[in-house]
Protein backbone atom coordinates (compact mmCIF):
# COMPACT_ATOMS: atom_id res chain seq x y z
CA UNK A 1 0.00 0.00 0.00
CA UNK A 2 1.56 3.38 -1.18
CA UNK A 3 1.50 5.86 1.75
CA UNK A 4 0.80 9.81 0.84
CA UNK A 5 1.45 12.54 3.35
CA UNK A 6 -0.69 15.48 3.69
CA UNK A 7 0.58 18.66 4.62
CA UNK A 8 -1.87 21.68 4.79
CA UNK A 9 -2.94 23.77 7.77
CA UNK A 10 -6.71 23.45 7.48
CA UNK A 11 -7.85 20.95 9.91
CA UNK A 12 -11.06 20.33 7.59
CA UNK A 13 -8.97 19.76 4.45
CA UNK A 14 -6.44 17.09 6.04
CA UNK A 15 -9.51 15.32 7.51
CA UNK A 16 -11.41 15.16 3.63
CA UNK A 17 -7.99 14.46 1.90
CA UNK A 18 -7.79 11.75 4.35
CA UNK A 19 -11.21 10.23 3.62
CA UNK A 20 -10.65 10.56 0.32
CA UNK A 21 -7.40 9.04 -0.29
CA UNK A 22 -7.82 5.72 2.01
CA UNK A 23 -11.35 5.29 0.21
CA UNK A 24 -8.72 4.72 -2.60
CA UNK A 25 -6.61 2.97 -1.29
CA UNK A 26 -3.54 4.58 0.24
CA UNK A 27 -2.42 4.94 3.43
CA UNK A 28 -2.12 8.41 4.90
CA UNK A 29 -0.18 10.72 6.87
CA UNK A 30 -0.80 13.81 7.63
CA UNK A 31 0.98 17.32 8.44
CA UNK A 32 -0.25 20.34 9.59
CA UNK A 33 3.22 22.99 8.34
CA UNK A 34 6.42 22.46 6.42
CA UNK A 35 7.99 21.90 9.63
CA UNK A 36 5.85 18.83 11.22
CA UNK A 37 5.92 17.73 7.86
CA UNK A 38 9.89 17.57 7.76
CA UNK A 39 9.35 15.47 11.26
CA UNK A 40 7.43 13.25 9.41
CA UNK A 41 9.67 11.99 6.57
CA UNK A 42 12.32 12.24 8.88
CA UNK A 43 10.46 9.24 10.66
CA UNK A 44 8.69 7.23 7.99
CA UNK A 45 9.06 6.52 4.66
CA UNK A 46 6.12 8.18 2.22
CA UNK A 47 5.66 7.65 -1.44
CA UNK A 48 4.38 10.72 -2.14
CA UNK A 49 3.20 14.22 -0.84
CA UNK A 50 -0.08 16.08 -1.87
CA UNK A 51 1.24 19.55 -0.21
CA UNK A 52 -0.83 23.01 0.07
CA UNK A 53 1.17 26.48 0.26
CA UNK A 54 -0.31 28.83 2.73
CA UNK A 55 1.04 27.31 6.06
CA UNK A 56 2.62 28.81 8.82
CA UNK A 57 6.59 28.32 10.30
CA UNK A 58 7.53 26.70 6.48
CA UNK A 59 5.01 27.19 3.22
CA UNK A 60 4.80 24.72 0.31
CA UNK A 61 7.08 26.90 -1.54
CA UNK A 62 9.84 26.61 0.84
CA UNK A 63 9.19 22.92 1.81
CA UNK A 64 9.32 21.52 -1.99
CA UNK A 65 12.56 24.18 -2.49
CA UNK A 66 14.05 22.70 0.74
CA UNK A 67 13.57 18.79 -0.23
CA UNK A 68 14.98 19.41 -3.53
CA UNK A 69 17.86 21.07 -2.67
CA UNK A 70 18.35 18.02 -0.66
CA UNK A 71 18.22 15.99 -3.77
CA UNK A 72 14.91 14.29 -2.88
CA UNK A 73 12.98 12.86 -6.02
CA UNK A 74 10.26 12.29 -3.64
CA UNK A 75 6.43 13.25 -6.13
CA UNK A 76 4.64 16.14 -4.83
CA UNK A 77 1.46 17.87 -5.94
CA UNK A 78 0.61 21.12 -4.62
CA UNK A 79 -2.60 21.98 -3.94
CA UNK A 80 -3.69 25.42 -3.40
CA UNK A 81 -6.11 28.15 -3.55
CA UNK A 82 -3.66 30.46 -5.00
CA UNK A 83 -5.10 30.39 -8.90
CA UNK A 84 -2.81 32.92 -10.85
CA UNK A 85 -0.38 31.94 -13.36
CA UNK A 86 2.39 33.35 -11.59
CA UNK A 87 1.58 31.33 -8.30
CA UNK A 88 1.42 27.79 -10.48
CA UNK A 89 5.41 28.98 -12.06
CA UNK A 90 6.44 29.40 -8.43
CA UNK A 91 5.31 25.81 -7.97
CA UNK A 92 7.03 24.82 -10.62
CA UNK A 93 9.85 26.62 -10.34
CA UNK A 94 10.37 25.49 -6.83
CA UNK A 95 10.38 22.06 -7.83
CA UNK A 96 6.84 20.51 -8.01
CA UNK A 97 5.56 17.95 -10.24
CA UNK A 98 2.32 19.04 -10.52
CA UNK A 99 -0.18 21.70 -9.17
CA UNK A 100 -4.11 21.86 -9.07
CA UNK A 101 -6.36 24.91 -7.64
CA UNK A 102 -8.98 24.74 -4.94
CA UNK A 103 -11.83 23.19 -4.31
CA UNK A 104 -10.19 20.39 -6.39
CA UNK A 105 -11.81 17.56 -8.20
CA UNK A 106 -11.67 14.31 -6.56
CA UNK A 107 -11.36 12.32 -9.29
CA UNK A 108 -8.99 14.13 -11.06
CA UNK A 109 -6.74 14.14 -7.53
CA UNK A 110 -7.08 11.00 -7.90
CA UNK A 111 -5.90 10.36 -11.40
CA UNK A 112 -2.93 12.85 -11.31
CA UNK A 113 -2.02 10.84 -7.89
CA UNK A 114 -1.87 7.82 -10.33
CA UNK A 115 0.17 9.46 -13.46
CA UNK A 116 2.75 10.59 -10.74
CA UNK A 117 3.59 7.46 -8.78
CA UNK A 118 3.42 5.61 -12.30
CA UNK A 119 6.04 8.40 -13.94
CA UNK A 120 8.12 8.02 -10.41
CA UNK A 121 8.72 4.33 -11.70
CA UNK A 122 7.08 2.92 -8.38
CA UNK A 123 5.28 0.26 -9.16
CA UNK A 124 1.44 1.16 -9.67
CA UNK A 125 0.46 -2.14 -10.94
CA UNK A 126 0.80 -4.02 -7.53
CA UNK A 127 3.90 -5.96 -9.71
CA UNK A 128 7.63 -5.77 -10.19
CA UNK A 129 9.32 -7.59 -13.06
CA UNK A 130 13.40 -8.08 -12.72
CA UNK A 131 14.75 -10.38 -15.35
CA UNK A 132 12.84 -13.73 -14.95
CA UNK A 133 11.47 -12.52 -11.08
CA UNK A 134 7.97 -11.90 -10.47
CA UNK A 135 6.85 -9.82 -7.56
CA UNK A 136 3.04 -10.17 -7.07
CA UNK A 137 1.67 -7.87 -4.62
CA UNK A 138 -2.04 -9.40 -4.35
CA UNK A 139 -0.93 -13.05 -4.49
CA UNK A 140 2.29 -12.24 -1.64
CA UNK A 141 4.25 -14.56 -4.10
CA UNK A 142 7.31 -14.40 -6.29
CA UNK A 143 7.65 -16.44 -9.63
CA UNK A 144 11.03 -17.30 -10.93
CA UNK A 145 11.17 -19.90 -14.24
CA UNK A 146 7.80 -20.85 -13.56
CA UNK A 147 8.21 -22.00 -10.12
CA UNK A 148 6.06 -20.14 -7.22
CA UNK A 149 6.70 -19.12 -4.00
CA UNK A 150 4.22 -17.68 -1.45
CA UNK A 151 5.89 -15.80 1.36
CA UNK A 152 5.07 -15.00 4.73
CA UNK A 153 3.27 -11.39 4.24
CA UNK A 154 5.49 -9.42 6.33
CA UNK A 155 8.80 -11.26 4.48
CA UNK A 156 6.81 -10.39 1.08
CA UNK A 157 5.75 -6.72 2.26
CA UNK A 158 9.97 -6.19 3.26
CA UNK A 159 10.80 -7.23 -0.05
CA UNK A 160 9.00 -5.49 -2.28
CA UNK A 161 9.05 -1.85 -0.47
CA UNK A 162 12.88 -2.60 -1.05
CA UNK A 163 12.28 -4.04 -4.35
CA UNK A 164 10.32 -0.89 -5.92
CA UNK A 165 13.21 1.55 -4.75
CA UNK A 166 16.58 -0.38 -5.78
CA UNK A 167 19.77 1.28 -4.16
CA UNK A 168 17.54 3.25 -2.10
CA UNK A 169 18.45 2.73 1.84
CA UNK A 170 15.83 2.19 4.39
CA UNK A 171 16.26 2.81 7.84
CA UNK A 172 15.34 0.15 10.45
CA UNK A 173 12.60 2.90 11.88
CA UNK A 174 11.40 3.54 8.19
CA UNK A 175 10.78 -0.50 7.71
CA UNK A 176 9.55 -1.04 11.11
CA UNK A 177 6.73 1.34 10.43
CA UNK A 178 5.98 0.41 6.69
CA UNK A 179 5.30 -3.18 7.81
CA UNK A 180 4.82 -3.24 11.78
CA UNK A 181 2.86 -0.16 12.23
CA UNK A 182 4.23 2.75 13.96
CA UNK A 183 2.40 1.57 17.06
CA UNK A 184 3.85 -1.52 17.02
CA UNK A 185 6.15 -2.57 19.66
CA UNK A 186 8.38 -4.97 17.84
CA UNK A 187 11.53 -4.68 18.32
CA UNK A 188 14.14 -4.40 15.71
CA UNK A 189 15.53 -7.97 16.38
CA UNK A 190 12.57 -8.98 14.22
CA UNK A 191 13.40 -6.74 11.38
CA UNK A 192 16.79 -8.63 11.46
CA UNK A 193 15.49 -11.80 11.42
CA UNK A 194 12.90 -11.10 8.50
CA UNK A 195 15.84 -9.73 6.03
CA UNK A 196 17.85 -12.61 7.27
CA UNK A 197 15.16 -15.21 6.10
CA UNK A 198 14.93 -13.31 2.99
CA UNK A 199 18.71 -13.62 2.12
CA UNK A 200 18.66 -16.84 3.00
CA UNK A 201 15.73 -18.19 0.73
CA UNK A 202 16.89 -16.06 -2.29
CA UNK A 203 20.36 -16.90 -1.63
CA UNK A 204 22.05 -17.85 -4.86
CA UNK A 205 19.37 -15.16 -6.85
CA UNK A 206 21.52 -12.89 -9.38
CA UNK A 207 18.95 -10.93 -9.99
CA UNK A 208 18.97 -8.87 -7.08
CA UNK A 209 20.70 -8.46 -3.82
CA UNK A 210 19.27 -7.08 0.18
CA UNK A 211 22.66 -5.32 1.71
CA UNK A 212 22.89 -4.13 4.80
CA UNK A 213 24.14 -0.28 5.23
CA UNK A 214 26.43 -0.21 8.20
CA UNK A 215 24.93 2.40 11.17
CA UNK A 216 22.20 3.30 8.67
CA UNK A 217 19.62 0.14 7.58
CA UNK A 218 18.65 -2.05 4.18
CA UNK A 219 18.63 -1.46 0.90
CA UNK A 220 17.95 -3.76 -2.50
CA UNK A 221 20.39 -4.41 -5.07
CA UNK A 222 18.98 -4.40 -8.44
CA UNK A 223 21.20 -6.51 -10.90
CA UNK A 224 19.03 -7.12 -14.46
Amino acid sequence: MFKILVVDDDRSTRRLMRAVLEDARYEVVTAENGEDALRVLDETHVDLVVLDIMMPKLDGYALTALLREGNSELPILMVSAKQLPEDRRKGFLSGTDDYMTKPVDEEEMLLRIHALLRRAKIVSERRIELGGVVLDYDAMSVTRDGVTQVLPQKEFLLLYKLLSYPGKIFTRIQLMDEVWGAESETGWETLTVHIGRLRKRFEGWTEFSIEAVRGLGYRAVKNV
